[in-house]
């Protein structure tokens, strides 16, 4: 550990948190120190100092960067924790504290502690969408009119559904666009800008879950740009590992398509032609999905040591839970939803 590296405490050791500490220990510039979890013996399990509670940790360790891995109920708390120790960053998971008025609250209190605060929001980080990303903004399928990924998670059917995994799933009252379908609306808002209007039809497949595991959405913009997420987690799709892409992305311009399939392929096709050119194969990547994790734990640390500059600054990342609000309304409403 150099004098400049950034020593980095991660709230929380169950199953996505792997994922975490793994990116963590590969980042240059970066030093995992502690980990904290209400099951000490997770904490245990990651070789670091170990922690069940985030003041004794702090009575003990001095981090620059809290990451906090926890299911949303235990955001807030934890954000305010680390703000009342004065650290450089906080990045926090998503579904981000659970709801618009628990993240609004956080978002005000981080910006009165002048305190950096990020949603580790990662699929806009995969390469396929980075790659999409600037072929759209080189101009190579000319004005973009259309997108559309098609999730098919295979992981949802039956009395057993997301039990090997991540349990509480099964118990979440709004599943299907709270916890899966925001990385979509966080990636089309990237990709496409912010959307004017949405429209949401959601259903339930399996009653062993509490919320919603299909539906449509459509993001729609003024300027007649449409993007359309068609969600269903009980079905699959081409691919060596379903949590790969998770699904399959079609992006439509006027001058040509870019389109991303299961194994990581992105091809792009020129308008009126039928060849397909791969501009970013398939491959293996360390970490979870195109190693996106790595990639925004880099990308914070980049911008805290290099000024860089940040993406999902959760002021920012508040547009994403105002849109998945106005989804729920409007699946509730049986219409459009204008955004302010």
């Amino acid at each position: 550990m150099s004098d400049t590296d950034l020593k980095i405490c991660c709230i929380g050791a169950g199953y996505f948190a792997q994922f975490h500490y793994d990116a963590w220990a590969r980042i240059a510039g970066a030093k995992l120190i502690a980990s904290v979890d209400m099951d000490l013996e997770k904490a245990r399990t990651t070789g670091l100092a170990a922690y069940s509670d985030i003041e004794e940790m702090f009575a003990n360790e001095t981090p620059d960067i809290i990451d906090i891995i926890t299911p949303p109920e235990g955001h807030l708390e934890a954000i305010k924790a680390a703000l009342a120790k004065d650290v450089s960053a906080i990045i926090c998971q998503k579904p981000f504290c659970g709801g618009l008025e628990q993240a609004t609250i956080a978002v005000e209190l981080a910006r009165q502690a002048n305190t950096l605060l990020i949603v580790h929001e990662n699929f806009r980080f995969q390469p396929w969408y980075r790659t999409i990303k600037e072929r759209i903004e080189g101009g190579a399928i000319g004005e973009v009119l259309q997108a559309s990924f098609r999730l098919r998670t295979g992981d949802g059917q039956g009395p057993d559904a997301y039990l090997d995994r991540q349990p509480y799933f099964q118990k979440m009252p709004r599943f299907l666009i709270h916890e899966t379908a925001v990385h979509w609306v966080d990636t089309f808002r990237y990709l496409m800008g912010n959307p004017d209007f949405v429209y949401a039809d959601l259903r339930r497949h399996n009653e062993a879950i509490a919320g919603e595991d299909a539906g449509y959405l459509i993001l729609g913009y003024d300027n007649g740009q449409r993007a359309m997420f068609d969600g269903n987690r009980l079905l699959d799709h081409a691919a060596e590992n379903l949590r790969n892409t998770l699904g399959e992305c079609l992006v439509e311009g006027t001058a040509g398509t870019l389109e991303l399939d299961g194994f990581g392929n992105v091809t792009e096709r020129k308008f009126g032609e039928t060849e397909k050119r791969i501009i970013l194969p398939a491959q293996s990547y360390e970490g979870f999905a195109g190693d996106c994790v790595h990639a925004l734990q880099s990308h914070v640390i980049s911008g805290l040591l290099n000024g860089t500059g940040f993406e999902n600054e959760a002021a920012d990342y508040l547009k994403v839970q105002e849109i998945e609000e106005a989804l729920y309304q409007s699946n509730e409403t049986g219409s459009r939803v204008r955004l302010e």
